[in-house]
């Protein structure tokens, strides 16, 4: 099939003029001129105008996307990448999307607007180090998984987190030792906690990665003033990193 340049215009939403222009640049040609003079556009050039108007759309001049054609040898694996492009902004206005929806729910239930945990996502606070620990890839599926929950469900969560930290603050008050089964209960527990959240090692089953995650949380929680807190003191947190070590090496 061929479309004259008026029918791909239409539809393409742009202006003949633009096509012309970007014949003159060199980006798009014309398959071929009637005797009439009109230009005619095959199914290759539409898809050839499609990656350059989705180019424009992520906000590349003309130049750079002229650059990023003459330099294709595969037009198959050029749309591929653009396939991979879309479906990373597509990922990202479905997060933005569920982030507006858990906000609206949250200010109809009378919630505070600024909801630490609850709104701003469970890890967001952390992003730096969870990145550097364990990649960008296991911050993002986690990130998602959260905003993927209800309001109802993200209360819940944060509720079972909270009660978390209070039977490790009880623990650490009642004297009990890293080693005692109580710090180790605790210590499973939160191994188990950690399996649930996608993303980390130990919800991907891999073994020698979920030690050094649980040994690695444990140093953060000692050695970082923020963790000090959440735990009563810095003698809290130097327990929890204790029976977490300790589990780790003994019983993952």
């Amino acid at each position: 099939m061929e479309w004259t340049i008026q029918e791909l215009a239409t539809r393409a939403g742009i202006t003949s003029r633009a096509l012309r222009h970007y014949d003159r640049v060199g980006l798009l040609a014309p398959s071929r001129i009637g005797a009439n003079g009109y230009r005619y556009y095959d199914s290759a050039a539409v898809a050839r105008l499609q990656r350059i108007l989705l180019m424009r759309r992520f906000g590349m001049g003309l130049p750079a996307i002229a650059e990023v054609l003459a330099d294709e040898v595969d037009t198959h694996e050029g749309l591929r990448a653009h396939i991979a492009a879309l479906e990373e902004e597509r990922e990202r206005i479905d997060r933005q999307i569920r982030s507006v929806r858990h906000t609206l729910d949250a200010l109809r239930a009378g919630a505070e607007p600024r909801m630490d945990v609850m709104l701003s996502g469970f890890n967001d606070l952390y992003k730096d180090e969870v990145i550097s620990l364990w990649g960008e890839r296991a911050f993002q599926a986690g990130n998602d998984w959260w905003h993927g929950k209800s309001l109802d469900q993200q209360r819940a969560w944060k509720q079972d987190t909270e009660d978390l930290v209070a039977a490790w603050v009880t623990a650490a008050k009642a004297g009990v030792g890293p080693a005692s089964e109580r710090a180790q209960a605790l210590a499973a527990r939160h191994v188990e906690w950690l399996r649930q959240i996608p993303g980390t090692p130990t919800a991907e089953g891999d073994r020698e990665r979920s030690i050094d995650m649980v040994r690695g949380l444990g140093d953060m929680y000692a050695d970082d003033p923020r963790f000090a807190g959440m735990y009563d003191d810095a003698a809290g947190a130097r327990f929890v990193r204790d029976a977490l070590r300790l589990y780790a090496s003994t019983r993952m």
